[in-house]
């Protein structure tokens, strides 16, 4: 790992622990603004919540939603390099509600029938992954849940999705999304 291959947690009990990550193609971590953003709009305590980290890569995201107050953080990740990488940072931040997953994303949520509250969702870029992950991830969402997705591109509402919040920062769009079944339940 180079000395580069370090990310820093932005907030909650573990606030400025840097987590070391290998250097894999396409394996970026979600830039401290960003993750200042979308803490800011899930809202800076995720007591009692139960989160999904698909693609942890890094693992950036589910450490800091656990350091923020994150009741139990479930993580997925195929790559061996960055899946040894997060058990060594679950070892170093003594995370044990966090459980690390080596495993494609679409064998979990065939085998995984939790509900969760918050999904982080960043597949790796120009391989199609939303357009088979958005469907299946719909039976893991909670009622009221949210998804935060990372594309290469802007995500649109879709008969599905409703974009909450969106942004960009250089070439990487982010997005809260919600179910619209959530809306027809609540209506």
């Amino acid at each position: 790992m180079s000395a580069n291959n370090k990310v820093r947690i932005g907030g909650g009990e573990w606030r400025s622990r840097l987590l070391t990550f290998p250097d894999l193609p396409g394996l970026r971590p979600t830039p401290d603004r960003v993750r200042q953003t979308v803490f800011n709009w899930l809202g800076q305590d995720l007591y009692d919540l139960i989160c999904l980290d698909l693609f942890s890569g890094t693992g950036v995201m589910g450490f800091e939603a656990r350091s923020r107050g994150a009741k139990e953080v479930v993580m997925v990740e195929k790559a061996l390099p960055a899946y040894k990488a997060l058990l060594e940072n679950k070892k170093l931040l003594k995370a044990e509600p966090v459980q690390i997953n080596h495993l494609d994303a679409m064998q979990f949520l065939s085998q995984d029938k939790r509900l969760f509250d918050v999904i982080f969702l960043d597949p790796p870029y120009n391989q199609g992954w939303l357009a088979k992950l958005l469907p299946a991830i719909s039976a893991h969402l909670a009622k009221d849940g949210l998804i935060y997705v990372e594309a290469e591109y802007a995500v649109l509402d879709d008969a599905d999705w409703q974009v909450t919040k969106q942004g960009k920062a250089g070439n990487v769009f982010y997005h809260l999304l919600k179910s619209k079944t959530d809306e027809l339940i609540n209506e």
